[in-house]
């Protein structure tokens, strides 16, 4: 199985993938996005280390049960061969109806046949009030016209 765009990367290939990742993760889709992990891809996110798609599709699971009306934005901050490092942003509330902004980083590391076979991330949530919010699409794909994380100054 393919995933292009394929490494090498260059610019354009670099942000056609990370929006490919923001489409699949805004889908709230776990077996949709395992299918963009190699069958071995190993993660660390956050505190939690994990391998396997089989992994990957309980992690995000229990990741969407607990993070409601989940809305995420990625931006390429950098890329090398078969490497993407991408900054990123997402809004959630929890069941009792409290907001957060979810910081992060990930390095991206990918196969030949533009499989990520590995996911280093790194988080840090902020409580938010709901006046603060910034993602206001309808839940899934962020619309094109909606503007990216540096036009928002994140």
């Amino acid at each position: 199985m393919s995933r292009p765009p394929l490494p090498p990367f260059d610019l354009e290939a670099a942000v056609q993938k990370a929006r490919l990742a923001e489409d699949a993760w805004n889908s709230r889709d776990p077996e949709r996005v395992s299918l963009a992990y190699t069958e071995d891809s190993r993660w660390r996110n956050r505190a939690e280390f994990i391998a396997g798609r089989e992994e990957i599709v309980s992690f995000l699971t229990r990741k969407w049960r607990r993070e409601l009306d989940y809305r995420l934005i990625k931006e390429v901050w950098a890329y090398q061969g078969a490497r993407i490092a991408v900054r990123f942003v997402y809004e959630w509330r929890d069941d009792s109806g409290q907001w957060f902004r979810s910081h992060g980083n990930e390095n991206w590391q990918f196969d030949e046949a533009g499989l990520m076979s590995e996911r280093h991330a790194s988080i840090n949530d902020v409580p938010i009030v709901e006046s603060e919010r910034k993602f206001h699409w309808p839940l899934g794909r962020r619309p094109d016209d909606h503007p990216g994380l540096s036009e928002l100054g994140l």
